[in-house]
């Protein structure tokens, strides 16, 4: 018997990710619906431990946003932990202004940094320092009558300008191309209010940062595990889309899932930048797993009974973690939303992850991933200090 409920945000009742471009979005998530099983659903058992409070499942369209979706989901549920009445944050003004960063430091490192949609969980932290936030009513991003984001076209316009800028063909940069690089982003997205009326008060974004979501930036944190830095120390995450070179906490591995379950026992929420184009997640069937058998050695009948039911895993090594990071089978390809705990018929538990794909799959944009695919395929997690185990953030110096 199903006796998991999700519930979205209720008020009374009681956060590297998205860095595919949105064609590639697009075709990953056509991808991820082969992976899915009719009979998934009635042969898992959920029951709910744990699910905080989280504002509605949206849709990123065809953009490869979901960085900015996850931890500005992220930050709508620190807001109602902190007690205040959650509002939706607008995702494209904290993505509009990373492509206005990112496109400097693509100049300034003569094109050696990454391009395209994609961006870190901790962009939207950077630039809700910086720029501050506006509520989603007031900053859709939908400037050229689309009902959904479809940045493809502004993406190959904005790369042109960039490459032509960086190829210096005056001998000499001129003051002008930052604004015309702007406009062009602003052609598509619209442009950035400088004031605006929200219940009856007349804000800056900086006012609302401060006044209505009220976080201190300061208190937030990115942590990993790999062995390119040592463990318990800061080093730069070596992901391609981390344009701006941002530290990140180094771990272990089994560390990663102590600070996701310490954190969801305390009332804190947990963002998530991973990879999701491994065969065991099925974004339909709405379970991610870690199979202890390969895929390409498994049976027909093995491969069409993999969502149907839990299956047995291996337990996750530090040595795992990074071979399969080293060859590219762990890759920096999506960012999504931890909210809660749930366990299985068998008694074994799973995170509830928030998607921003919409509510098309079993779970209404929803999905369970277990405690050893986050410790293999996590590339890094943005918690609140406070949600670090004690000993842990001894450790880290925190």
């Amino acid at each position: 018997m199903y006796t998991f409920s999700i519930r979205p945000y209720i008020l009374a009742a009681t956060f590297f990710a998205g860095t595919i471009s949105g064609f590639a979005q697009d075709n990953l998530v056509n991808a991820l619906k082969v992976n899915a099983s009719d009979n998934s659903k009635a042969s898992f058992q959920f029951t709910e431990m744990i699910n905080l409070e989280n504002t509605s499942v949206k849709n990123q369209g065809s953009s490869g946003t979901c960085w900015s979706y996850s931890a500005n989901s992220f930050l709508e549920s620190e807001m109602a932990r902190m007690g205040k009445q959650p509002v939706e944050i607008s995702q494209i003004f904290s993505a509009r202004n990373t492509y206005i960063e990112k496109g400097k430091m693509y100049v300034r490192m003569h094109g050696a940094v990454t391009l395209g949609d994609g961006g870190g969980l901790y962009d939207v932290i950077n630039m809700y320092k910086k720029y501050g936030a506006v509520p989603q009513s007031v900053y859709t991003g939908l400037n050229y009558g689309t009902q959904k984001n479809k940045f493809a076209e502004m993406g190959q316009i904005t790369e042109s300008i960039l490459q032509a800028v960086v190829k210096n063909p005056n001998g000499e940069l001129t003051p002008n191309w930052e604004a015309a690089y702007a406009a062009v982003i602003d052609s598509y997205l619209g442009q950035v209010p400088q004031s605006f009326d929200y219940n009856g008060k007349k804000y800056t974004p900086q006012t609302f940062a401060k006044d209505v979501i009220g976080i201190n930036p300061d208190d937030y944190i990115q942590i990993s595990s790999f062995d390119t830095t040592p463990f318990y120390t800061r080093g730069t995450l070596l992901v391609p889309d981390n344009w701006s070179f941002e530290q990140v906490y180094n771990v272990k591995a089994n560390d990663l899932t102590s600070i996701v379950d310490n954190a969801l026992k305390k009332g804190y929420t947990v963002a998530w930048a991973g990879d999701v184009s491994e065969k065991t997640f099925s974004w339909k069937n709405g379970v991610a797993f870690v199979s202890d058998k390969k895929f390409d050695d498994m049976t027909p009948e093995e491969k069409a009974d993999l969502f149907n039911g839990p299956k047995k895993e291996p337990s996750i090594t530090d040595e795992m973690r990074q071979k399969g990071f080293d060859n590219y089978n762990t890759t920096d390809d999506h960012g999504m939303h931890i909210v809660g705990l749930a366990k299985d018929q068998n008694g074994k538990e799973y995170y509830i992850v928030k998607n921003s794909w919409g509510v098309t799959n079993d779970y209404k944009g929803y999905l369970f991933m277990t405690k050893e695919y986050i410790k293999l395929k996590s590339t890094a997690i943005m918690v609140h200090k406070a949600a670090v185990p004690s000993e842990l953030a001894k450790k880290m110096n925190i």
